[in-house]
């Protein structure tokens, strides 16, 4: 039998814990269940301890995000396998067993995330991971059951196991050797797209990441930063750019990046007609971070051959915004 850790990062969450560990604890027999604490200034570690004393507590000295916070977690958890579940999720009865038997009959899964579902509406497949991670050409992620602000209703569609190109970090399981063998999370992200690029490394390595349908979650979804919060477009926006200078061959990457500054200027074009002019700054900022980084992440370049085939269509943008694509069966594939 795998040994399976479920570590929730948690900051400042002391209401989410309440709603939302029972399930976890319930559900989850046979794995252990560990909170990773974020330096929280609420009540929530006194909380856990009083009324969940079977959690594990691991308290980090400092509030790193995403990132640093499970890279400082994870360096003292021991298990075959890590769940990494946002502090959001609502999980549902034997979500465990699809997952272990997936890692258990095919030794070449690095990375799995099962169905990801909107709690609020149970119908409708969650922002954050849907049934699964993609990009297109242009490095911009998408998921099944999900393009942009598109949500499809669930539908049996996606009922399946099939390999995808990156899993959510709001429900990722990882092998303990895997995690560690890419040196984890790249702490520079902060939040958001992280675990694009943890996958992304991953399959430049060799690894495969897969989708597994028949495990459920719920997911609340913008807890931390809402899908249209101005800092959250910063972090993508440049997060994005930092996996694309990291993850593809020199001459690939170079020539994507300047695509990429024209389309993202039209982005935050298109945020100012809107309204959104602070998403049109975010824009803006995040390119002026990825200039001040570009040295450091273009040294992170991994010596490890590239994933040729990276991408599912050529532009997500085109497909959704031209052909008004709103499902992922219906994309042209490439």
């Amino acid at each position: 039998m795998l040994k399976i850790a479920i570590v929730v990062l948690n900051w400042n969450g002391e209401a989410l814990l309440e709603q939302y560990l029972p399930s976890v604890l319930e559900y989850s027999e046979g794995a252990s269940v560990i909170l990773a604490d974020n330096a929280s200034t609420d009540g929530s570690i006194a909380f856990v301890k009083k009324n969940f004393p079977e959690i594990t507590i691991i308290q980090n000295k400092q509030n790193g995000g995403f990132a640093k916070g499970y890279n400082d977690a994870l360096a003292h958890v021991d298990a075959d396998i890590y769940c990494l579940l946002n502090s959001d999720v609502e999980v549902t009865p034997q979500w465990l067993t699809p997952i272990c038997q997936m890692f258990e009959a095919h030794p070449e899964a690095a990375i799995i995330q099962p169905k990801i579902l909107d709690l609020l509406q149970p119908d409708r497949f969650e922002y954050a991971g849907a049934a699964g991670g993609f990009i297109d050409q242009l490095g911009y992620p998408f998921c099944r059951g999900r393009i942009f602000q598109s949500l499809e209703k669930d539908h049996g569609q996606y009922n399946d196991i099939r390999e995808i190109f990156w899993a959510t970090g709001a429900c990722m399981f990882i092998r303990k050797k895997v995690y560690h063998d890419l040196g984890g999370f790249d702490e520079d992200y902060f939040a958001h797209q992280e675990e694009v690029d943890l996958c992304w490394r991953a399959q430049n390595r060799g690894y495969k990441v897969f989708y597994v349908g028949t495990s459920e979650v719920l997911h609340l979804g913008g807890s931390t930063l809402s899908n249209m919060n101005p800092k959250k477009t910063y972090l993508n926006f440049r997060n994005s750019l930092f996996s694309i200078t990291k993850n593809l061959p020199r001459k690939k990457a170079l020539v994507l990046i300047l695509f990429r500054l024209l389309l993202d200027g039209i982005a935050a074009l298109r945020f100012l007609l809107q309204g959104k002019g602070k998403h049109t700054f975010a824009v803006i900022r995040a390119h002026f971070s990825y200039y001040r980084q570009f040295r450091k992440m273009y040294h992170k370049r991994e010596k490890a051959s590239f994933t040729e085939k990276y991408y599912t269509t050529t532009s997500i943008v085109w497909s959704h915004y031209v052909y008004r694509v709103k499902d992922f069966n219906n994309l042209i594939k490439d």
